[in-house]
């Protein structure tokens, strides 16, 4: 049998981290926070496998997690395996009845179920998943965008209670971005948007963007690492804030303007990303939110 050393330097460490932490885990208790996974952490097993840890530590000291994610790459991927010629109009894609059937199979099946799966095996039985789209108990009701763009939607009408009730059974939804029509359509959402529209539906604490880049950058390429509503539109305006991050700071200024406390856009290549971003005062990215 092996002696416990007490004074052991890396298990005083450990201790330290825990009891350092203890202010985030009473700030947190109960919080909701809508975490929009994408990127890298979903196209390795090893980062797929971190990320569900750190939810399980999340859902394990006290907050209700909610899981939205994305799946561009393996759409791509699955359309090209198929086939299926897709067109651009204004470099966008068309989503018609042929690539809208593969967008749902892969991102309601194969992207969605991988994740609740990785989430489950993390907790070990005591923490539980469960795999959901907009389109279950009318999460996610959503519009046309624009015709020209077909099956594309713009989330109108959501179930937070539903959401909610989950929660009350320590369940933790995982939710692919496809939403309902009120016709009987399906839409194919941005996973940004749907994750910043079902946070505002929520009133969440935070709202986590997950992406693969450290954060949004000033004029000198250095990260931000906090800043307001009004920061971003005018670092969107003079163009510091450009292509591919212009989504989703407006994800981020629009949850905030319907009321979730802050988002964050961070690194998801970073390891436990998410609990340093919650549990540290380091942080992970770039956190938006109205002065304090």
């Amino acid at each position: 049998m092996k002696k416990r050393d007490p004074m052991k330097s890396d298990w005083i460490a450990t201790a330290q981290t825990l009891n350092a932490a203890l202010p985030y885990l009473q700030r947190y208790d109960g919080a909701t926070v809508v975490i929009k996974l994408g990127g890298h952490a979903m196209g390795s097993d090893e980062g797929m496998a971190s990320f569900a840890r750190d939810v399980v530590f999340m859902q394990q000291t006290g907050v209700n997690p909610v899981i939205v994610h994305g799946g561009g790459p393996m759409i791509n991927e699955m359309l090209k395996r198929l086939e299926i010629v897709s067109e651009f109009r204004g470099g966008k894609r068309v989503t018609d009845t042929a690539t809208m059937d593969v967008v749902e199979m892969v991102l309601s099946g194969l992207v969605n179920k991988r994740i609740v799966q990785a989430v489950n095996r993390a907790g070990g039985g005591v923490v539980r998943a469960v795999g959901l789209s907009g389109k279950d108990a009318d999460l996610m009701v959503c519009e046309q965008t624009d015709p020209d763009l077909g099956f594309v939607g713009t989330p109108v009408a959501f179930n937070p209670e539903f959401l909610r009730s989950l929660h009350r059974a320590e369940i933790i939804p995982v939710i692919a971005p496809i939403g309902a029509g009120t016709n009987g359509e399906t839409f194919n959402v941005n996973g940004d948007t749907a994750a910043g529209a079902i946070a505002a539906s929520l009133k969440a604490d935070r709202l986590l963007l997950l992406t693969d880049v450290a954060g949004v950058k000033d004029a000198s390429g250095d990260i931000v690492t906090e800043m307001t509503p009004a920061h971003i539109r005018q670092m969107m305006d003079d163009g510091t804030i450009s292509g591919g991050m212009i989504p989703k700071v407006q994800t981020a200024l629009d949850a905030i303007a319907a009321g979730v406390r802050a988002a964050v856009i961070l690194d998801g290549r970073a390891a436990n990303a998410c609990l340093l971003e919650l549990y540290t005062d380091h942080g992970a990215g770039s956190i938006i939110r109205t002065p304090r």
